[in-house]
């Protein structure tokens, strides 16, 4: 697919791409950054942008009408970079930075190039224009991640130093520092002790930071998007919140998240209607036979999940939205492959729980600041199945 040899570009055999004993070792690598106990340290962060986030949305309020989209696509952008690198990028009161605008012209150049059979040769596309600017903002890009890599390996250096400074029996000790995705990354090895190299540890990061920021970005839209559809719900929601929070302005806690069910489930809900990655492919490994017909080994499959998900056996009246569906008692028995907005099996997505609890944060701290109201129809969006499943005509609320 063309798709993939666009993204080589930019990650070239990062765990997306990778296949075989090669995509194996860096999956086993790369599972235990995203453990439990990690993922708390970054909600911290998630509180952080999110607070930006509704501050920024408060001079919307009884206001006209306005697109949300990028705003929470920016939150979504800074939560990654931090977490992902530990670098505070500000992009959702700095979005004109190079940074940034390098990010979302990498995205336009990708979507375009999809869509257009006479750029999809990699030895004519540098003739192009479009060619030009992505050599000069991956350049920009790839130099980021590169200084970012650089300033943290002499940090884990350093933080290593200290500690050998320090005997045993000294009641000094080293500050915690709030790991990233990088910092594990720079001290991760495999089985036979081996380090990722720069090149390496620069693809995951790449990696988490395209695949991680614009699809989160996107379930977060859909599901602001959908409640301020369904009032009733969306009462729902506040109730739980009012349940969990009180009055409090507190941050979002590990145990705040368990406790939002009813959220957890709008959230659901809003990726059976409109699944952040539109479709995905995959491989046969062996023959197989579907309603009668024979696929053959090796065969290359696509899996469209907005179509899947509305198979009427499963979820009746599918195109309704109804959050209930995912509540424990009515997911009973559900076959686990009839829902797969992260994909499944062995290739699933490995930052499901991250996005997840990404979402649940950020949209909590929305909804306990607003009341959100779209008159928006759904026929209107504009739905543009590209990398991620997004409405053309962006998403359009009141607060």
């Amino acid at each position: 697919m063309v798709q993939d040899q666009v993204f080589l570009y930019l990650i070239s055999n990062a765990l997306f791409c990778s296949t075989g004993d090669k995509w194996r070792s860096r999956r086993k690598m790369i599972t235990p950054t995203f453990h439990f106990t990690i993922l708390a340290d970054f909600l911290e962060v998630m509180n952080k942008q999110a607070n930006i986030l509704v501050d920024n949305l408060e001079k919307h309020v009884d206001k006209e009408p306005f697109d949300c989209f990028l705003d929470i696509a920016l939150c979504a952008l800074d939560i990654i970079c931090e977490t992902a690198m530990g670098k505070n990028v500000g992009a959702q009161n700095n979005r004109d930075s190079e940074y940034v605008r390098a990010i979302y012209k990498m995205s336009d150049l990708i979507h375009h190039r999809q869509k257009s059979p006479w750029l999809w040769s990699n030895l004519m596309y540098p003739m192009f224009q479009e060619g030009r600017e992505q050599t000069r903002n991956l350049k920009i890009l790839h130099s980021f991640t590169d200084n970012v890599i650089a300033e943290k390996a002499r940090e884990v250096e350093n933080d290593t130093q200290q500690k050998d400074d320090f005997d045993d029996n000294c009641e000094q000790s080293v500050p915690k520092r709030r790991r990233a995705f990088l910092d594990m990354l720079l001290s991760t090895t495999d089985d036979e002790g081996n380090k990722l190299s720069y090149m390496d540890i620069r693809e995951e990061v790449d990696t988490f930071m395209f695949e991680g920021h614009d699809t989160t970005a996107a379930a977060m839209n859909w599901a602001i998007y959908l409640l301020g559809c369904h009032p009733e719900a969306q009462n729902k929601v506040h109730r739980e919140l009012d349940e969990v929070f009180g009055n409090c302005d507190r941050p979002v806690t590990m145990d705040d998240l368990k406790k939002l069910r009813y959220l957890e489930c709008v959230v659901k809900e809003a990726l059976r209607l409109f699944p952040s990655v539109p479709f995905f492919a995959r491989t046969t490994s062996e023959d197989c036979h579907i309603r009668g017909f024979k696929i053959p080994k090796a065969t290359e499959v696509i899996v469209i999940p907005y179509v899947l998900h509305r198979e009427p056996e499963i979820f009746p009246d599918p195109e309704e939205f109804r959050p209930e569906r995912f509540f424990p008692e009515n997911s009973k028995g559900r076959h686990p492959y009839a829902y797969v907005p992260f994909s499944a099996g062995p290739r699933n997505c490995i930052g499901q729980r991250f996005a997840q609890m990404e979402e649940k944060a950020v949209l909590a701290i929305i909804l306990r600041r607003f009341w959100v109201e779209t008159s928006q129809e759904r026929e209107g969006l504009g739905l543009v199945g590209e990398l991620i499943l997004r409405p053309n005509k962006g998403i359009w609320i009141q607060l």
